[in-house]
């Protein structure tokens, strides 16, 4: 895990409340922290917690995990895996039910392709010895069998 980079998270948080119109007491009173530990984050003296940065990024309607990396809670490769998961249990179009397993379904995926890739690393892709697949191209015909 990254260390924990509280001064450009103060920053990163400045300029969003900014880029978001809002003032610091309204971002406090949307995130339901007080004014001036809310005052005390932006200016890198303290550090927020996972709660309080999910808090903050909802009010801010931005991703928690684009915080989370700016907070160094979360490694920038690891991001994809998490918004993705984001995105999965954050659509209203489906049901719980269905959201855990399209997540099971995904994670399933992930476990496979990474015990494959291994495996993967090494071949050509081939199975004949004469460097093909072995599958007949639809513009050949099957060999046919002869009788004697």
């Amino acid at each position: 895990m990254a260390s924990l980079n509280v001064g450009n998270l103060g920053e990163y948080l400045r300029e969003q409340r900014r880029q978001a119109q809002l003032s610091l007491r309204q971002l406090a009173e949307a995130a339901g922290v007080s004014n001036p530990y809310l005052s005390q984050i932006e200016r890198g003296l303290r550090k927020p917690s996972a709660d309080i940065l999910q808090q903050l990024a909802k009010a801010l309607r931005i991703s928690a995990e684009t915080l989370y990396v700016q907070a160094g809670i979360l490694d920038e490769r690891d991001r994809d895996e998490v918004e993705t998961r984001a995105v999965i249990l954050a659509d209203p179009s489906i049901n719980e039910r269905q959201k855990q397993v399209l997540l099971q379904i995904y994670e399933s995926f992930r476990k496979e392709n990474a015990l494959d890739a291994p495996a993967e690393a090494g071949t050509d892709g081939t199975n004949g010895t004469d460097g093909t697949d072995g599958a007949v191209r639809a513009d050949e015909e099957m060999p046919s069998k002869t009788t004697n």
